[in-house]
């Protein structure tokens, strides 16, 4: 157990290294961008009113309602604020990664440098990710869609093992489970119902994509397909063609939009992402390295009591993260 312990706290030590390195930030940064536009460039007819309407409620669910979700649900001591800058910070090092995995460790960091301990910062993000696949299941269901029998299964089998992997941890090593975030069942649904307003402002780019190159579908059939569309996620792949862009373009097709048409919104959406990325997360970045935005070195961050969790142990954090 000890061993793998240290190989899991070496991977985060190394993986940790190349998301904040700078050097490979931008070369990832300007290959996702550029294979965005080139792939934007290939559709025949686009407009841009319809998506810039669609793209206004998702950069709000974005980068304020999933931001809002991880605040209540981590319960870390720090403000929404924070919490608000942290996730748009994120979102850049997730779009030019593999499985948006560069926001995971980058929001882990953060998290860290307030002197979150490590484990909880790990559990306070995995949580935030579970919370908001149950929010999708919920939007799909709510909207009586019937998901493929196997998207159900693996989403069902999934939730089931980290319930377990939660349960089998806290009773075994209590110590370790204590300073993990425990949410109430009230911080829970919020969570829920937060996630759901997310899905519902992709829904409106999606849509706004859709109509931005000449086509259009129900809501509802589009909820579907988005939904069985997630499962594609789990395999690795670049912001733009990955597996889950390509599974989308299928479903789209299979409701009746042509190729065509299927492939550029989902290339125009991949490419809007950018947008509000590039404006919140960039600029949080610029400010932060410009010293506008500074935190003080982390004593003990009590966790508020509706959470249900506890008192977050500190770590010492060296003077040079103090103005991280």
């Amino acid at each position: 157990m000890r061993v793998r312990q240290e190989h899991i706290g070496t991977f985060l030590r190394v993986a940790k290294a190349v998301v904040t390195n700078r050097a490979v930030q931008v070369t990832a940064l300007l290959g996702a961008v550029l294979l965005s536009l080139w792939n934007v460039e290939r559709v025949p007819h686009t407009s841009v009113l319809p998506a810039a309407i669609g793209l206004l409620p998702f950069a709000i669910g974005k980068y304020v309602l999933c931001p809002l979700r991880w605040h209540a649900l981590a319960a870390s001591g720090r403000t929404r604020v924070w919490h608000v800058r942290a996730y748009a910070e994120s979102e850049i090092l997730g779009l030019i990664s593999p499985w948006h995995a560069g926001a995971d460790l980058w929001r882990v960091h953060r998290l860290e440098s307030t002197g979150v301990r490590r484990s909880a910062a790990v559990a306070a993000v995995a949580l935030d990710r579970f919370v908001g696949a149950v929010g999708l299941v919920v939007a799909v269901a709510v909207c009586g869609i019937a998901l493929p029998p196997i998207v159900l299964v693996v989403a069902l089998g999934l939730a089931a093992l980290v319930l377990l992997a939660a349960i089998l941890v806290r009773r075994r090593r209590p110590g370790l489970a204590g300073s993990w975030p425990w949410p109430s069942t009230a911080v829970f649904a919020v969570g829920v119902v937060l996630s759901i307003g997310y899905q519902a402002t992709i829904l409106g780019l999606l849509i706004g994509a859709l109509q931005a190159v000449g086509d259009s579908v129900s809501a509802f059939q589009l909820v579907a397909v988005f939904g069985a569309s997630q499962l594609a996620g789990a395999l690795p792949g670049v912001h733009g063609a990955s597996p889950r862009e390509g599974a989308l373009v299928a479903g789209l097709a299979s409701i009746g939009v042509s190729w065509t048409a299927a492939f550029g919104a989902v290339a125009l959406t991949a490419l809007l992402y950018w947008v509000p990325a590039l404006l919140f997360g960039g600029g949080c970045f610029f400010l932060r390295w410009r010293g506008w935005f500074t935190e003080p070195r982390p004593a003990a961050a009590l966790c508020p009591s509706g959470t249900g969790t506890g008192l977050f142990t500190a770590a010492p954090v060296p003077r040079a993260a103090e103005g991280q």
